[in-house]
């Protein structure tokens, strides 16, 4: 804890360095001042030190539980060694190309403490140093010169209040005119580094004079709407609705300055604007590497579709009786004929609800494509996804990721050049299918191939950009089968039942059955607080008690918000109090992972090969080096205190992170607090999760609210429409 909060400046020299990273630039380092006795530790986000220099830091004292006092740095800045040792130290800590300890000790020995002056101003004096030539020199005076430019740079970023963390990144962006290039144009950060946000740079070119109405911010701030946007699910944006979100941003611009920067966008090729009046939009305004998706998926969807193939439809209904029987099941006509169409076509959709067959429909055109000698490959956006499809097909299954091959870099080693090999592509779970996994998927697909794709269209649309599976039914392109009958067997889960009457906005039925029996509850009751306190009752004790499930691996809590009582955060503080109370732990800002926790991965990391959504448990925790080991269906990663941002608590996770996921029990409290969020899509799709029990705890009326909001989610594209287009072209 912190012994004050005022901040304290302390100049000190550095010793040692204890711990750092690259990539976060996270600095554990001894230290010594002449204000504080003996050697202390300082850590922060700063960057590389070296031995010998000195420091002007700015923060706080504070404790460690384990590690003692330490110095919490907030800002710092460099000035150079102050003492003979210090800056032999320094020259010798190998941060200079060409010095070692021998030729840092003759420089030192030499020319006294006025070494680094002649290093910056007269650097032909350090030849008569024993063993330094001219090549050295050179050598030694490039490096020197190069760390001064981080250094100046770093110093210009801290003045700006922007991450230092940033300064390598851009040094290597823009060498030694960064800082040149920053003061031309400051929103060039937010294009070109991840991490800073246009509300960043926009604060740092202000206090570097730019007006507020100038050319290169109206340009940032539209860019900057359109990337937002995007994470909302839109591929593009009408101008108006643009105009009026980027005026409510950036006060006071007028729509005639926003269109003059809009059409430099234009000029620039970062953006595309196209006429929709057809469709009741005068200009779309695309991201232009947005408008090559779209428009690529449409180009690749309708050349599958129409390449010449044989149609199985006779040989597969020849093989249905025999699979059927195999499997100890009867296809309804709408199955079979359903099952047929999908072998007989190049591109085929089959989607429904739950209990509509949906899954004995993959599993049989699964077994026809492989009996008639055709290779079939698996795969699904999520890792659980394609674990159940596989479960449900016995067949191997995986994650598109690892099916086409990511790599590091964020690409894919499948690709237009090096095709998949396979006759049939099944893919599950498309309504989670955005459009840029959908572009790289249909890239690495041979012409030869067919594609099937399994969905329900009901559900929440997918995280990414893009509405892919809606899309493509809505245009009538593509063949595809609607599974609408329930079957008998699916109409005694009040699961099923209800979540047919959610998706007509019907209030939920109780369950006629008593525990264990019955699958579903719905329990009222409108205090927030005491929803929470339910809640963590329910699964650690009720649940478990009654259902004999496992409260930390089968009963998963989801909330429609991360915010409030009933958010996942406070969720999931309840339930780790309860259920996984105390055990080594590791502490990255504010979050805390302890061994045993149920953690969710948060974005797509291709080097670690997981996934944004894959669950997993901790099952290795090393405090002292900051580490952590996560188990993702048996399989171990490690990640490093700085990559814990990756991760977040999962006792309790959002119903959209939930997407293509399973549970055996799950609990939703819907409140009126929750209402900005509440669609019928997403109640149904929470519901849909469970398998053997669900469980809606909260408000009645916040509950009618999200069943008769049907709307709401409708997502800016125009796949439908040019496929359409494309495909009527014949």
């Amino acid at each position: 804890m912190a012994d004050a909060a005022q901040a304290i400046e302390i100049t000190a020299e550095v010793q040692s360095v204890t711990f750092f990273n690259e990539g976060s630039n996270y600095l554990i380092a001894k230290v010594r001042s002449k204000d504080e006795p003996g050697p202390f530790s300082i850590v922060g986000y700063l960057d590389r030190v070296t031995p010998g220099e000195m420091l002007r830091v700015t923060g706080s004292w504070a404790t460690h539980p384990k590690y003692g006092r330490q110095f919490q740095v907030t800002t710092f800045a460099r000035e150079m060694p102050a003492t003979i040792n210090g800056i032999r130290r320094y020259l010798a800590s190998g941060m200079i190309k060409g010095v070692g300890g021998v030729l840092a000790t003759r420089m030192v020995d030499a020319f006294g403490e006025k070494v680094l002056d002649i290093l910056d101003s007269e650097p032909e004096k350090l030849l008569a140093v024993e063993g330094l030539g001219k090549k050295k020199l050179k050598e030694i005076v490039a490096s020197w010169t190069a760390q001064h430019e981080v250094r100046s740079l770093m110093l210009f970023l801290q003045t700006h209040e922007i991450a230092t963390t940033h300064a390598g990144k851009i040094f290597k962006l823009y060498g030694n005119s960064a800082e040149a290039r920053i003061r031309a144009n400051p929103y060039e950060l937010a294009y070109e580094i991840r991490g800073i946000a246009f509300k960043t740079a926009d604060a740092m070119a202000l206090r570097l004079g730019f007006a507020p109405d100038s050319p290169e911010r109206l340009q940032a701030a539209l860019v900057y709407m359109l990337f937002t946007m995007g994470e909302q699910g839109h591929l593009f944006v009408p101008r108006d609705v643009l105009f009026e979100k980027t005026g409510a941003m950036i006060e006071g611009v007028s729509p005639e300055r926003l269109d003059e920067a809009l059409g430099d966008l234009e000029t620039l090729k970062r953006i595309k604007v196209e006429d929709l009046s057809a469709q009741g939009i005068a200009s779309a305004v695309y991201l232009r590497h947005n408008y090559a998706l779209e428009v690529e998926i449409a180009r690749r969807l309708h050349d599958l579709a129409t390449h010449p193939g044989a149609d199985l439809r006779g040989k597969v209904e020849k093989l249905l009786p025999a699979l059927e029987s195999e499997a100890r099941l009867q296809l309804s006509p709408e199955q079979r004929q359903a099952a047929g169409d999908a072998c007989a076509e190049k591109v085929f959709v089959i989607t429904g609800g739950p209990g509509t067959g949906q899954t004995t429909i993959t599993r049989m055109v699964v077994a026809a494509l492989d009996k008639s000698g055709l290779k079939v490959k698996l795969a699904a956006p999520t890792g659980r996804a394609a674990k159940r499809l596989a479960e449900a097909t016995g067949q191997p299954a995986a994650t598109l990721h690892r099916l086409l091959q990511s790599t590091p870099d964020g690409s894919f080693a499948l690709c237009e050049d090096n095709k998949l090999k396979t006759d049939v592509l099944l893919v599950d779970e498309v309504s989670m299918l955005d459009a840029r996994l959908c572009a790289h998927m249909l890239r690495a697909l041979p012409a030869t191939a067919r594609l099937i794709l399994v969905g329900d269209a009901d559900q929440l649309p997918s995280v990414g950009a893009g509405n892919v599976l809606a899309d493509v039914l809505a245009s009538q392109a593509v063949q595809s089968a609607r599974l609408t009958r329930i079957f008998r067997q699916a109409k005694q889960s009040m699961i099923v039942v209800n979540a047919h009457r959610v998706n007509q906005g019907q209030f939920p039925q109780a369950a006629d059955s008593q525990p264990p029996d019955a699958d579903f509850f719905w329990v009222e009751q409108d205090d927030p607080a005491t929803v929470r306190d339910m809640i963590a009752t329910l699964v650690c004790e009720r649940i478990p008690r009654v259902y004999g499930l496992d409260p930390l691996r089968d009963v998963q809590v989801l909330s429609p918000m991360h915010k409030g009582e009933a958010g996942t955060q406070s969720l999931n503080d309840a339930l780790r109090a309860r259920l996984n109370p105390k055990g080594p732990e590791v502490a990255r800002g504010m979050a805390r992972f302890r061994l045993h926790d149920r953690v969710l991965q948060t974005k797509n990391d291709y080097e670690k090969d997981v996934f944004n959504g894959d669950l997993g448990h901790i099952v290795e925790v090393d405090p002292e080096e900051g580490e952590v080991v996560v188990s993702f269906d048996g399989r171990s990663v490690a990640y490093d205190r700085t990559e814990l941002d990756e991760l977040a608590p999962a006792y309790a996770v959002s119903i959209h992170k939930s997407q293509g996921s399973e549970y055996p029990a799950v609990v939703v409290p819907i409140l009126t607090q929750h209402y900005v969020m509440l669609r019928r899509n997403l109640i149904y799709t929470a519901l849909t999760r469970a398998r053997r029990l669900a469980v809606i705890i909260g408000s009645r009326r916040a509950l009618m609210l999200g069943l008769r909001n049907a709307g709401g989610d409708r997502r800016y594209t125009h796949l439908n429409h040019r496929l359409r287009e494309l495909f009527n072209a014949l």
